[in-house]
């Protein structure tokens, strides 16, 4: 085992104000105990307080969020739009992610009514609420409290552009259209990682520096991230195919995650809360190889 330390440069920040809804791509984005500012901070919740994603519900995808103003505006085809106050108190209840029971404010009848029309079965619209820690687990973070909001399990999803254009490689030799970054739903996108002997350099990355205008920020790349079937539905359509999970599963198959395909990082915040990441902004990482 060598190890090396590798340049890289901020690619693209992404985030997705409601769970498994479409995301957000701004130039900037403030780092906060639970990942960026404003990421998956809204779910949706079936009559038992459950959370409900692009797993079962494709058309999820088709939501496309805003914040303006104070507010949440969600569009969605055939709808008009939906405004949710980002200081509405809402009604209190619990809701589930995985096996996590969390509290929430339910924000009432106009979104359920809403999310529930366009999706065709009933469904809340819940906030979480602050103040409550959520934590990744130990297992993989060791000593580091990782607090989450509504993700599946970690604060920021971590992809290198040289994975997303290695796999769309593969998938022209196989006579399938490659695929878009915004399948796998990363929260950062990192490029140059000059000198690196592997395509998904972000495997053999351990910590990650960035150089802001108000110090670093720090991220440790603690998990693998095993794919569901979300890569496969396509974010414009939301239509679910088998691409590329089928090409994925020829060369991906990881067993620091007991044999599951994966595809980019999973970290938490070692520094840098309050302050602001933007795209363009250098760092470096510690690769080993």
């Amino acid at each position: 085992m060598m190890d090396t330390e590798l340049a890289l440069r901020v690619a693209a920040l992404h985030l997705y104000p409601v769970k498994s809804c479409a995301g957000l791509s701004p130039d900037e984005v403030r780092v906060a105990e639970t990942g960026w500012e404003f990421d998956r901070q809204w779910m949706l919740v079936d009559a038992e307080g459950r959370f409900v994603t692009q797993r079962e519900l494709p058309r999820m995808a088709l939501v496309r969020p805003a914040l303006l103003g104070g507010e949440l505006w969600l569009q969605a085809p055939g709808m008009p739009a939906l405004y949710v106050s980002l200081r509405a108190p809402g009604t209190p209840t619990q809701a589930s992610v995985w096996d996590d029971r969390v509290r929430a404010a339910d924000l009432g009848e106009p979104a359920a009514r809403w999310f529930s029309e366009l999706l065709g079965r009933p469904l809340r619209l819940v906030r979480f609420e602050p103040g409550q820690r959520r934590l990744s687990p130990a297992k993989w973070t060791g000593a580091l409290e990782a607090p989450n909001a509504f993700s599946d399990g970690f604060p920021v999803l971590v992809i290198s552009r040289a994975s997303l254009d290695g796999l769309n490689e593969r998938l022209r030799e196989r006579g399938q259209a490659p695929v878009e970054m915004a399948r796998f739903r990363p929260n950062l996108v990192i490029d140059g990682l000059d000198g690196a002997l592997d395509a998904h350099a972000e495997d053999h990355l351990d910590e990650i520096a960035f150089d802001t205008a108000e110090g670093p920020v720090r991220l440790k790349l603690v998990k693998p991230c095993p794919r569901c079937p979300i890569p496969n539905i396509d974010p414009q359509s939301a239509e679910p195919g088998h691409e590329p999970l089928d090409t994925l599963a020829g060369y991906r198959a990881d067993a620091r995650v007991k044999g599951a395909i994966t595809f980019g990082m999973n970290a938490v915040i070692v520094e840098g809360l309050g302050r602001t990441l933007r795209v363009g902004d250098t760092g470096r990482a510690d690769y080993h190889f």
